[in-house]
């Protein structure tokens, strides 16, 4: 059987899109903080479903990064998407044609995914059409009103609000902590090369984009020598 109903699919897209609302209204208010204007703001969410790559990037964008620091800091943040989209080919209907396929793509967040492939039928292009799109709205309609907000609250609430998007990250990465050792270890030492990279003389020049690469390459190559897969968790190399 195939799932196949654009209904079904805004249905299913629902819960996700009322998450995605909150989180990105903090995301608005952290783009203007950042000096980029509600427009930028509001254009970034409708080209980039991604909370990471755009808290990332907007801080390069608003700094006057260089583009080489803004496309490597969003190839390394964000490639994880590249292998959960190969996994999710092989539950899309063999009626999707390509460039179908490729707008689902761009579509393809951890959510989106976590639904689509839990779904028990095959899924065809009007279904994820409409998983896509009441996210997708969520999302963008989220960053305009926290982008506006930002301009009109007081600056003392603004810089509270601002302070969720951090919340929401903190959210996301200590259930993983409790559940596998290696990611604590992996957050802890992106943490220690974070600092290193703001406190030491001479480094702490590197522009702020390379930064990130710095902290997230070498943190995920130590993860992985330490904890390879296929080990058993809390078995590390000697």
């Amino acid at each position: 059987m195939e799932q196949n109903s654009f209904k079904k699919g805004i249905v299913d897209g629902l819960p996700i899109c009322i998450g995605y609302f909150a989180v990105s209204f903090a995301f608005g208010i952290f783009a203007v903080s950042n000096g980029l204007t509600w427009l930028e703001a509001v254009l970034i969410s409708m080209t980039n479903l991604t909370s990471a790559g755009q808290l990332a990037g907007a801080p390069i964008i608003a700094g006057g990064g260089t583009f080489a620091e803004l496309a490597i800091s969003q190839l390394v943040i964000n490639s994880r998407y590249s292998l959960m989209s190969v996994s999710l080919s092989q539950r899309l209907s063999g009626k999707v044609k390509l460039w179908q396929r490729l707008i689902i793509a761009f579509g393809n967040t951890d959510e989106i995914f976590a639904v689509a492939t839990a779904n028990p039928n095959m899924v065809g292009e009007k279904y994820m059409y409409g998983l896509i799109l009441t996210p997708l709205l969520g999302w963008t309609g989220g960053t305009l009103l926290g982008a506006v907000a930002g301009d009109i609250l007081p600056a003392i609430v603004v810089t509270s609000l601002g302070v969720a998007i951090y919340g929401m990250f903190i959210a996301i990465v200590v259930p993983q902590i409790k559940r596998e050792r290696s990611a604590a270890v992996c957050a802890g030492i992106a943490v220690a090369f974070s600092c290193a990279l703001y406190y030491v003389p001479v480094i702490r020049e590197i522009p702020d984009g390379f930064k990130i690469i710095i902290c997230a390459i070498a943190a995920a190559l130590i993860a992985a020598i330490l904890f390879p897969i296929g080990k058993k968790e809390g078995e590390a190399n000697d």
